[in-house]
């Protein structure tokens, strides 16, 4: 699982039917300098993906998400899927590891 923070929704003229009750949302990344309050902005540096969500997530949640394989592992078959989001989180707390 990874941490993120949602900064969009996407909207679909057609969708599989598999993902009836769910949506898609926009996920910005959290690293380190989004974690421990180093960049403010809602945005990361890193690649920003879209994910399924059937938690209700709205923009600037933050959420936990997987990718791969195991974003699948909800559905009844196998679909078209990548990611998904599994938990919204209502605080976390970060301590940057020490070398």
């Amino acid at each position: 699982m990874k941490p993120g923070k949602v900064i969009g929704t996407v909207t679909l003229g057609v969708r599989d039917p598999a993902f009836r009750g769910g949506r898609w949302v926009v996920i910005s990344p959290m690293g380190a300098d989004e974690l421990t309050g180093k960049n403010t902005t809602d945005v990361s540096s890193a690649w920003s993906l879209v994910a399924y969500d059937d938690l209700g997530a709205g923009v600037g949640d933050a959420v936990l998400y997987v990718e791969g394989a195991e974003a699948m592992q909800p559905f009844d078959r196998p679909i078209p899927l990548d990611a998904i989001t599994v938990a919204l989180l209502d605080s976390y707390q970060y301590t940057p590891p020490t070398e």
